[in-house]
């Protein structure tokens, strides 16, 4: 298992435990995270489950995918650490990870 913190735009912490090979937006709605929507169910079709990953991570996970950037177009708060949590697989190696919640989802 690895330690994910998910972050809600209100400053609510859930430090959670996900299993290596859950997405970490699955892990969200596994745990009724608010503020991760998911209307796609994972299929890197919607960016409703965009983060901003903290700055101490970002350079750990694998680059963001051509399709992924092309739905991270359509995001409202568009940053240079923000993924898509569904293209983000959870591995021991992201013991730790932050990732935080923008105000709002496309």
């Amino acid at each position: 298992m690895a330690k994910i913190t998910y972050v809600e735009f209100s400053g609510k912490e859930h430090v959670l435990d996900i299993a290596p090979g859950t997405s970490v937006m699955q892990g969200a709605i596994n745990h009724n995270v608010r503020g991760i929507i998911a209307e796609c169910g994972g299929a890197c079709s919607c960016a409703t489950c965009h983060v901003h990953v903290d700055d101490a991570w970002v350079e750990r996970l694998e680059a963001r995918s051509d399709m992924e950037d092309a739905m991270l177009e359509a995001v409202v708060e568009l940053q240079p650490n923000s993924r898509l949590s569904c293209q983000i697989k959870v591995t021991d190696a992201l013991d730790g990870l932050v990732v935080r919640m923008p105000a709002k989802q496309v």
